[in-house]
């Protein structure tokens, strides 16, 4: 009947249209509902682009995620068949023991990972470009680079249809119910019924899963885009992404992709969101500030003043590592959440993560450290 699905995605940003894409692939009927449109600029996955890494500072247990999130990209690039990453590879900077380095260099020993180790006088002069703070160590991750954000949404988006998936856009989630066996699913426009349920609602995670409290934070983020004076930053000459941990805070950027501008931001600070439906998208000095000192420390030959900004949301769990589980009461939903900060280049895994877990109860992959039982979330 009409409205009736085999599973139900609600959010449709990058995990919930990788999620989607691994259900039809599997042969499920499955509809996705997306408040927005694919690919908008309303919640976390937008601004053109996203750093990917296997060297994974946050914790060594992600690596063998993201190795196979390499795998899935290559695979959805060839479907797809247009280009959604590039591989410069990424600089890593910052104090020796400081969580950049040292983490660096955990993930790079437990799991035989290619990274370079650049003294600082060969530093200076590979990477010209930049200035590297004295005593800081630099490190470089030869198979890091970035995917091209909305590109990656729409390839999963287009490519879950291709297999039978279909799609709601501007439409809401007014409420949802379970008995474990089967889901109910109001919007704005209609009821819908389905065997599982899988909530990837990005900043609105904790609305939407308000049965279970889940403790996640919102903050407004700010990216920035700055015009260079040199062609040495451009992608087509070979610069790389980067990363440098400051005293004043961490801060990431990309090489110019059209010649004229670089995207910068601070993966550190940000404002608690308390609606993320009302977020403050206007650019305030205070923005700008700690960006513009990292660009004089760091980058030379970039403008320190922005010549467009873009806002986005990070939705944080309170040990800043993502919850992909079953739901504790209802084993037929499961929870995708608490990913933005350093989630998007997951997207490709974690969609196939979730989809096992609706279809099968459980998964491969070992997310054992993302439960949603987990002590830091109690």
């Amino acid at each position: 009947m009409p409205g009736t699905f085999d599973y139900i995605v609600l959010g449709l940003g990058g995990f919930g249209t990788s999620a989607l894409y691994h259900l039809a692939g599997r042969g499920a009927s499955v509809l996705g509902i997306e408040r927005f449109e694919i690919a908008h600029d309303k919640g976390s996955s937008h601004g053109e682009t996203r750093i990917i890494r296997k060297a994974y500072i946050e914790h060594p247990d992600y690596v063998p995620l993201v190795l196979r999130a390499y795998e899935l990209w290559a695979t959805l690039a060839d479907e797809a068949g247009r280009t959604l990453y590039e591989l410069p590879g990424l600089i890593l900077a910052g104090p020796p023991e400081g969580e950049a380095i040292s983490g660096t260099r955990l993930a790079a020993r437990l799991h035989d990972l290619a990274i370079d180790e650049v003294e600082p006088t060969a530093a200076a002069e590979r990477f010209h470009e930049f200035r590297f703070p004295e005593g800081f160590a630099v490190m470089f991750d030869v198979d890091a680079g970035f995917l091209f954000v909305e590109e990656c949404q729409r390839a999963h988006a287009e490519c879950a249809v291709a297999k039978g998936a279909t799609i709601h856009t501007g439409e809401t989630v007014l409420e949802w119910q379970s008995d474990g066996r089967c889901v109910h699913v109001q919007t704005d426009r209609a009821h819908y019924e389905a065997a599982g349920l899988i909530v990837t609602a990005g900043a609105w995670a904790a609305e939407i899963l308000a049965d279970l409290a889940v403790p996640l934070t919102v903050l407004r983020k700010l990216l920035f885009w700055h015009d260079v004076r040199s062609s040495d930053y451009n992608l087509s000459a070979g610069a790389p992404a980067y990363y440098f941990e400051l005293p004043t805070g961490h801060f990431y950027g990309f090489p110019s992709l059209d010649g004229q501008t670089v995207k910068v931001a601070e993966h550190t600070g940000g404002r608690a969101v308390a609606n993320p439906s009302e977020l403050d998208r206007a650019c305030h000095s205070q923005d700008v500030q700690p960006v513009s000192e990292f660009l004089r420390l760091a980058l030379p030959e970039v403008v320190p003043q922005p010549t467009r900004h873009s806002t986005c949301m990070y939705t944080l769990t309170p040990d800043h590592h993502f919850i992909v589980d079953r739901h504790p009461r209802f084993g037929n939903v499961v929870v995708g959440a608490g990913f933005s900060g350093h989630g998007f280049k997951f997207t490709s895994v974690i969609g196939e993560a979730l989809a096992n877990l609706a279809l099968a109860g459980k998964t491969d992959h070992p997310i054992g450290f993302l439960s949603i039982d987990r002590e830091a979330l109690r």
